[in-house]
């Protein structure tokens, strides 16, 4: 059920994003696309010659520096709030297709360490799903569990495990 909603979430959200790229009306009116492919998500290492790159890289950057998921207690279902972190990614590998990214599940501390790491998994693997739901290939992501190895919250109350309980996305 929860996973039903899940992608039918990311299929929503890809679907506005789909529509709000199409053009409308006169297509004499509108502005025609660019002569090389300039897309905010296309590799940033070259340099760019056309008027606005900056800002597309610019923007690319931005989008792509929120690079956590979080999750509720005991669960590795996505929510909708992270929707738009998981689209951003899928908008960059979709685009660059030799793109690689790590995605590393992590839990608070309660629990055996052997729970946590199969939990773990579970949230970066969720996160791997969704992606390649939106077209990013298998190829382009490993997962890694770390379960409560790696906190970045020292803390036994909810405001610390809050913040361990995440997927990270690193672009390799």
């Amino acid at each position: 059920m929860i996973k039903n909603k899940l992608l039918l979430s990311l299929t929503i959200v890809s679907m506005l994003t789909l529509g709000a790229c199409a053009s409308k009306g006169d297509k004499t009116a509108s502005t025609p696309p660019p002569s090389t492919p300039s897309s905010a998500y296309n590799d940033t290492s070259g340099a760019g010659s056309q008027l606005g790159d900056e800002d597309a890289r610019t923007a690319a950057e931005r989008a792509l520096s929120n690079n956590l998921v979080y999750f509720d207690y005991d669960s590795s279902a996505i929510k909708p709030e992270y929707a738009s972190v998981v689209g951003a990614y899928a908008k960059y590998l979709t685009a660059n297709p030799v793109a690689k990214v790590r995605i590393e599940g992590h839990t608070d501390e309660r629990g055996t360490r052997e729970y946590n790491i199969g939990l773990g998994e579970r949230r970066a693997n969720a996160v791997k799903d969704a992606l390649t739901a939106q077209g990013v290939t298998a190829a382009q992501i490993s997962v890694i569990s770390y379960g409560e190895e790696r906190p970045v919250a020292e803390g036994h109350e909810e405001s610390a495990w809050s913040q361990n309980r995440r997927a990270q996305i690193i672009r390799q």
